[in-house]
């Protein structure tokens, strides 16, 4: 091929469900119809669980913990370190972005000229469906109006950053739009409860409105005979904003959908297993556009699974995973984060909690700030005040140990902790001795003993004003 590639990269805001995986309570047809005509990834892994730590990994191609304040959430994101965007500017690409770039944190005082998405798309707007929590931002509007402004025949790269599923949402609103709360099934580490089903539709109700969207842009490249040469990746940044899912460390907060579609390069109606990182996105965009990725990306170009024909799996290489976090939203003393390193295989989970002495999603007495207010968060707390059942409460909000084991096929949902059990010790010992040693490698601080530098960072965001006014004795979070 001679022409330079388009490419669309469309993130949705903590999405951890789209109806090619077979769930019901989503109607994604445009995320599917990216998977049926592309490919359908099974093991596609958000590198840190947090909004901004995972796009600043997207955008530079690296694990976070190698981002100094970008490894935070609410922190500055540094220009030194080189973004997609701006080299695929350099190389002659129109570049921006609707909705939610990078974000949230400050990147003006990291010397970013811009969001290190591209150039702002955000003028256009609309009247969001009635009582709901749906942003005004009219993505495939402002779409249409990037593309209006570049050159003739220039190859662009657009960055489609829903605001939802985050939330908040409108309570009802997705049995409002008529979704059936007998088609959601409850996680184990939620209670089956009609308030938990009713918040979870309302969750699916914003993640068919990202899907919406993503029809209109695939749409209009259709019109303009452009859909064909159009890299699109279409995924999330984290997992749902549920209890024990955003912002934690298990399966279901950094596994992720992801689909691809390239059709004048790729077959479609493929389903690929390998084991794909998401700082392997930059150097994928940076290779398709004929330019090598920089020196400092730790992730690797999908061109491989791309050019190939078969589904299963594809590079025999591409079978371990890396995540990682450090401070999110704070709820401790001194801002203290929770600093936490996972390896995933295909098989197993290993977890390793820094600091098992803290609370893993925020303090007590400051409603664990690291979990976001939602009818499902009241529940499991209400249940636990009132004396009828922790469970959730302990699953959701508890102190863990310092090591954590999970066989993800047999329990995809990590109840199960197998650290401990003798007959495991031999894989536990595997995966830990792997997982320093990547760390070691790629100089992550936490590893040499230099970790709590990340506490010690600026925290840019409210939250910080908020727990600093209740250590005073006149803000409460209750």
């Amino acid at each position: 091929m001679s022409a330079r590639p388009n490419i669309l990269f469309a993130i949705a805001d903590d999405a951890s469900h789209m109806s090619a995986y077979g769930h019901k309570f989503v109607n994604t047809p445009n995320f599917d119809k990216v998977a049926r005509e592309g490919i359908l990834f099974l093991n596609a892994f958000t590198t840190n669980p947090k909004c901004s730590p995972s796009r600043a990994s997207i955008l530079t191609g690296r694990h976070t913990w190698n981002l100094e304040e970008a490894c935070c959430h609410y922190g500055i994101f540094s220009s030194k370190f080189k973004v997609y965007p701006d080299i695929l500017e350099e190389a002659g690409y129109f570049v921006g972005y609707t909705g939610k770039g990078w974000a949230p944190g400050d990147w003006e005082r990291g010397g970013f000229k811009r969001n290190p998405a591209g150039n702002e798309f955000n003028e256009k707007k609309l009247i969001p469906p009635e009582n709901t929590g749906i942003n005004s931002k009219d993505y495939a509007a402002n779409f249409e109006d990037f593309l209006s402004k570049r050159s003739k025949d220039q190859p662009f790269c657009f960055w489609y950053g829903c605001h939802e599923p985050h939330r908040k949402y409108k309570e009802g609103e997705g049995l409002r739009a008529g979704k059936k709360l007998e088609d959601v099934q409850v996680p184990s580490y939620l209670p089956d409860h009609e308030i938990v089903r009713s918040d979870l539709l309302d969750y699916a109700n914003e993640i068919d409105w990202f899907d919406k969207h993503l029809g209109l842009m695939l749409q209009k490249l259709e019109e303009i005979g452009e859909l064909d040469n159009t890299l699109i990746i279409v995924t999330s940044d984290n997992g749902m904003p549920f209890p024990r899912v955003k912002g934690q460390m298990y399966e279901q907060d950094f596994h992720l959908p992801m689909a691809l579609c390239w059709k004048n390069a790729s077959n479609g109606g493929r389903k690929v297993e390998d084991l794909v990182s998401f700082i392997d996105f930059a150097p994928t965009f940076l290779e398709v556009a004929g330019l090598e990725p920089t020196s400092e990306m730790e992730g690797k170009s999908l061109t491989k699974i791309i050019k190939s024909e078969g589904s299963g799996r594809i590079d025999e290489t591409r079978d371990v995973v890396y995540m990682g976090k450090e401070r999110h939203d704070v709820g401790r003393v001194d801002d203290l984060g929770y600093p936490v390193r996972c390896i995933r295989n295909y098989e197993y989970l290993y977890v390793r909690n820094f600091k098992p002495d803290l609370w893993p999603a925020g303090n007590p007495e400051t409603w664990f700030t690291n979990v976001d207010p939602s009818p499902t968060k009241s529940l499991i707390m209400q249940m636990k005040e009132n004396g009828e059942d922790e469970h959730y409460f302990n699953l959701s909000f508890g102190k863990r140990p310092a090591e954590e084991l999970f066989n993800i096929v047999s329990d995809p949902e990590c109840m199960d902790n197998l650290a401990q059990r003798p007959e495991y010790q031999e894989i536990k010992q595997d995966l830990s001795s792997k997982l320093e040693q990547e760390l070691k490698k790629s100089g992550d601080p936490r590893i040499f003993g230099n970790g709590d530098k990340f506490d010690k960072y600026e925290y840019v965001g409210h939250d910080n004003r908020k727990w600093k006014a209740y250590v005073e004795g006149w803000y409460s979070f209750r």
